[in-house]
């Protein structure tokens, strides 16, 4: 088998990878992740996790994720560090922070992608219901058809 071909099926096996990143919140104090909460971010869902004595689990499905936000404080700058708001449509948690984390761009955009591919999976389609109060509404497109 040539070179050129076991590249090509490396990178197809790598494509269809799941992809997922663990993440740890950090202190601002040097970045050192010296907390107990952790972020994991799969294609389908994400999920954090904190507390030592109290274990507390907070999951939200990706096709729930409508808007993503990234920011960074000074002090997070200096550290290699960054906060991302997730705004979704979930009842028990519409605005989810991972705070202080590293690689927070790349995380950001990963769920900006996995977020529009978990609706098109799903055929889901978000829409603002504005005479309502701002409720939004998830809408299955397999009900239409």
């Amino acid at each position: 088998m040539s070179e050129e071909k076991m590249n090509q099926e490396a990178e197809n096996v790598r494509e269809t990878e799941p992809r997922e990143y663990v993440a740890r919140k950090r202190w601002l104090f040097l970045g050192l992740p010296f907390t107990f909460t952790k972020y994991t971010i799969g294609e389908d869902i994400l999920t954090i996790d904190t507390g030592f004595f109290t274990r507390n689990e907070n999951d939200c499905y990706m096709y729930k994720v409508q808007d993503v936000q990234f920011t960074a404080s000074i002090l997070e700058r200096m550290a290699g560090l960054g906060t991302i708001v997730c705004f979704t449509g979930d009842t028990t948690d519409p605005k989810l922070e991972l705070k202080h984390i590293k690689k927070a761009k790349e995380i950001k955009n990963f769920i900006l992608e996995a977020s529009e591919k978990a609706r098109i999976k799903r055929r889901t389609m978000n829409m603002l219901n504005i005479g309502a109060a701002g409720e939004e509404a998830d809408v299955d497109m397999a009900d239409f058809n």
